[in-house]
């Protein structure tokens, strides 16, 4: 018999039921991605994966290619969304090629993908066809969120294809409980994730969708319009607010498998953290990380608390470490302008020092 649920897990099985047609209209609204601000080309696709390729502005400066990884909820246009303020520009302007992971959505057959698919299936293709395309023999791995969390494990388990490592807001220490949607997680039950999985064989957008509102429910309500009426005479700030809200709307489903690892071997029992996690019977040993690593954790970050990331550093063999620090949120370390003007120059000039 299954154990009660909570309320929290109520809701999203309830919602399950009456289908929450507001967040599928929306989602379907969202689908298309705007129009790129950085051109690109896709040159390799396996499994979940199109592989994008950004070129070097005027000649690549540096011969290491930076794979960027992405996480597997909302459309990554949020890292190329607006001239000025794009991560992508900024890192084909200062000379590298980029290959941006583009994860299609999970379909009914895809139920079975968890950690081992993603990162020793398609994620491994990946950085094997970029070190085909570019000659090198290895890459530099710059991941986001959850993103950031494949690219550490990747580079743990295939520590050989890695020259240099840039994590970003990574959820690694689940044992910080500061942020509400931890303590939600942890009311959820593995006998709930297992239903959610039965009903629906993945994890519903919709679903995704409420995590996102419920780790800041003022700013989806009022703050995001308040700031737009105090902005709206800045230049590029409605764009830039119009942008920012249909990449919020843009989630997409999460693998059933992937879901309940997710929640309940990292979430619930910090698997990673401890040092008990595997993946295709084989266990994530953090000090097989041994090349240069770059920790960026934002100050204000209200979706992975700087303390579920600050002790990565920590937990690697790398001689060549540091955390990174910045006085920004989690998608402002991507965004904001002033991530564009202070933070990504030291992301810049750290690879370039270690890139040729």
């Amino acid at each position: 018999m299954l154990q009660p649920i909570n309320a929290i897990a109520g809701y999203w099985l309830d919602g399950a039921l009456r289908t929450l047609d507001g967040f599928k209209q929306g989602a379907r609204a969202t689908v298309n991605d705007p129009p790129p601000v950085t051109p690109y080309r896709v040159v390799f696709e396996s499994g979940k994966v199109r592989l994008r390729h950004y070129a070097a502005q005027h000649r690549a400066a540096y011969r290491t290619p930076i794979v960027l990884v992405y996480a597997l909820v909302k459309r990554p246009f949020v890292l190329d969304m607006q001239t000025g303020r794009s991560v992508v520009e900024y890192l084909t302007r200062a000379g590298f090629d980029v290959y941006l992971t583009d994860w299609s959505p999970p379909n009914a057959a895809d139920t079975w993908r968890g950690f081992d698919a993603y990162v020793n299936g398609d994620l491994d293709k990946a950085v094997r066809a970029v070190r085909a395309l570019t000659r090198s023999a290895q890459v530099t791995v710059l991941g986001y969120c959850l993103g950031a969390l494949l690219s550490v494990v990747y580079t743990a388990l295939h520590p050989e294809n890695v020259r240099n490592l840039v994590s970003t807001a990574t959820p690694f220490d689940m044992g910080a409980r500061e942020l509400p949607i931890y303590n939600l997680v942890d009311q959820m039950s593995a006998e709930a994730m297992e239903l959610v999985t039965r009903v629906h064989g993945n994890c519903p957008a919709w679903m995704v969708h409420t995590f996102f509102t419920a780790m800041a429910p003022a700013h989806h309500a009022i703050d995001k319009y308040v700031g737009l009426y105090r902005n709206a005479e800045r230049d590029g700030y409605a764009e830039q607010f119009d942008l920012f809200e249909r990449w919020m709307n843009s989630d997409v489903a999460l693998a059933g498998r992937i879901f309940r690892e997710l929640g309940g071997d990292l979430f619930k029992r910090n698997l990673l953290a401890r040092g008990e996690f595997e993946l295709g019977g084989r266990r994530v040993e953090l000090a097989q990380i041994k090349c240069p690593l770059l920790n960026v954790v934002a100050d204000y970050d209200d979706v992975v608390h700087p303390h579920s990331s600050l002790g990565l550093v920590d937990r690697v063999a790398s001689r060549d470490r540091r955390n990174l620090t910045f006085p920004t949120g989690h998608v402002g370390a991507m965004v904001s302008g002033a991530a564009h003007e202070q933070l990504w120059p030291q992301i810049g000039a750290w690879l370039g020092e270690r890139s040729n």
